[in-house]
């Protein structure tokens, strides 16, 4: 699964990891902001990486929260939602917004193969200070550059290059508009 391989989703490990991830992520959701002790210790557990500073907004979604790596001062605000059947990382000082999908989960084109019931996923990238504003969507595979914008309710199907502000559906490049004087 984590390489981007076919794999069924029903199988019995993955399964229980999910369970495993839902009782995390219920108590996660449980707190608040003022619970910063006992949010740490339930990030230690549930997520592959993170660093100091993280502030994760309650509620927050995933499938099994190992797969998912975050740096330094990385803030996701209300509702986001990460599908991380494969790797999510996350670079120092990213900024998301309120109900963003960061989705590694995708399925077979092909109807034969889609009918097997099988699943794979590719991994997400996000780099350093970028800022994803409430309500994008990132699709599986995406790399997104360090210093980059993604306008609210974006839906990103191509990677974005540092520095660069994507908006739209599908996201764009956004050309900057001349300094009138």
């Amino acid at each position: 699964m984590i390489a981007g391989e076919l794999y069924q989703p029903g199988d019995v490990e993955l399964v229980r990891d999910r369970a495993r991830n839902q009782d995390i992520q219920r108590r996660y959701n449980t707190t608040i902001v003022s619970d910063s002790a006992e949010r740490k210790s339930i990030l230690d557990e549930w997520l592959g990486s993170h660093s100091e500073g993280c502030a994760l907004r309650a509620p927050l979604h995933m499938d099994y929260g190992y797969n998912v790596h975050l740096g330094r001062d990385v803030f996701l605000n209300y509702g986001c939602v990460l599908l991380d059947v494969c790797t999510i990382r996350i670079g120092d000082k990213t900024q998301i917004g309120p109900y963003v999908q960061i989705l590694t989960a995708d399925h077979p084109r092909d109807g034969a193969t889609r009918d097997t019931g099988q699943e794979f996923g590719q991994p997400i990238e996000i780099g350093r200070n970028v800022w994803i504003g409430g309500g994008a969507i990132i699709l599986p595979g995406v790399t997104i550059g360090d210093d980059a914008v993604v306008g609210a309710g974006a839906v990103v199907t191509k990677s974005v290059p540092p520095e660069t502000t994507v908006a739209g559906n599908p996201a764009r490049p956004l050309v900057p508009r001349p300094v009138r004087d």
